[in-house]
């Protein structure tokens, strides 16, 4: 007997995106990476709303602590401290002068509300908020990472696409100007451009993505090439598309999964080489900072003050981590060995 209550069983329609973000949920690493990644980005997003200044100096408030204490009892502490030992050192109680010099310091921060102020992350050694600095560089720094990922990956789908499409003279040219590019040094030709054309974000962004793309460009002909005389792109040329048409709308559209992941895991590299180059003073100009600029001055007074090191690496190696296992994340959903969900 028939029952009429049944109902034919209908295929889930596939979705590669809507399947790879059902994957990347279920590894918790990646996915725990990319909520600290989404934190980092919406705090630099929202820093110019933030009562901070990264560039304000207050010479009083040099070299102080992480603390939730206001500044101005640090301050006075600071001091104090440092004329109990000068005294001490000469075996002697404080004097008279320095009595004074304190007790107007005392009243100095009592009635100036500049005193006021908590540092959590400390300062640096012109007094200025290492919180303030530590986000504002990281602005920079992700900034740099996404514009270098972005430029290398367009022109890199643009030309690798074109190469594996065309073939013939095209693919040469392509090809051997990258051949070229790749046997020069990368970070050699950085360090020149930045020396002769100047210390600016657009310089440093136009440096560090100069020859980034050839990478990618060499994955997407692979691709391409794998994929231009498929049944889809036939059928295409035989409705008289454009080869232009039929590599935006059939092939790159096949290629972007793979750049997703190849962007994700060239932002590190990009930040790091951004580091690298204003470790040797060729990246972020003053007042301006990146994560390079304040590790680099972190360093240089690591014994003294640790936190100038410690908490700028920290920011930048928990980004960097995060970014690395959100890569491998990505790359694992979109692998399409995992399709089934």
């Amino acid at each position: 007997m028939k029952n009429n209550d049944s109902k034919p069983l209908t295929a889930r329609p596939s979705n590669l995106y809507k399947d790879a973000w059902i994957r990347l949920r279920k590894n918790k690493m990646a996915f725990i990476s990319l909520i600290i990644v989404c934190i980092y980005l919406f705090v630099s997003l929202i820093a110019p709303i933030l009562p901070l200044s990264y560039d304000r100096q207050i010479i009083e408030h040099q070299f102080l602590p992480p603390s939730f204490r206001q500044a101005g009892e640090l301050a006075f502490e600071k001091q104090e401290a440092y004329l109990q030992a000068f005294a001490q050192k000469e075996n002697r109680p404080l004097n008279e002068n320095e009595v004074q010099r304190l007790a107007e310091l005392k009243n100095a921060i009592a009635n100036d509300p500049m005193h006021s102020k908590v540092y959590l992350l400390g300062t640096d050694g012109l007094g200025r908020d290492m919180l303030a600095r530590l986000i504002y560089g990281g602005r920079v720094s992700i900034l740099i990472g996404i514009v270098g990922s972005l430029t290398a990956v367009l022109i890199g789908m643009v030309l690798g696409a074109l190469a594996g499409y065309k073939g013939g003279k095209t693919d040469r040219v392509i090809v051997i100007s990258m051949e070229v590019l790749y046997s020069l040094p990368y970070m050699l030709i950085v360090i020149i451009f930045m020396a002769l054309f100047g210390q600016n974000l657009i310089n440093l962004f136009v440096a560090i993505a100069l020859i980034s793309w050839l990478t990618q460009a060499r994955v997407v002909r692979g691709q391409v090439i794998s994929l231009k005389n498929s049944g889809f792109v036939e059928a295409a040329r035989m409705m008289e598309a454009s080869s232009w048409h039929v590599i935006k709308r059939h092939l790159l559209p096949n290629c972007l999964n793979i750049m997703i992941v190849f962007a994700s895991m060239d932002i590190p590299v990009f930040i790091l080489s951004e580091s690298f180059l204003s470790y040797l003073g060729l990246g972020v100009s003053a007042p301006l900072a990146s994560w390079g600029t304040l590790v680099k001055d972190g360093v240089d007074n690591m014994y003294l003050h640790s936190w100038l090191l410690i908490v700028p690496a920290f920011a930048m190696g928990l980004f960097l981590f995060a970014m690395n296992f959100l890569g491998d994340g990505l790359r694992d959903a979109f692998d399409p060995k995992g399709k089934n969900v």
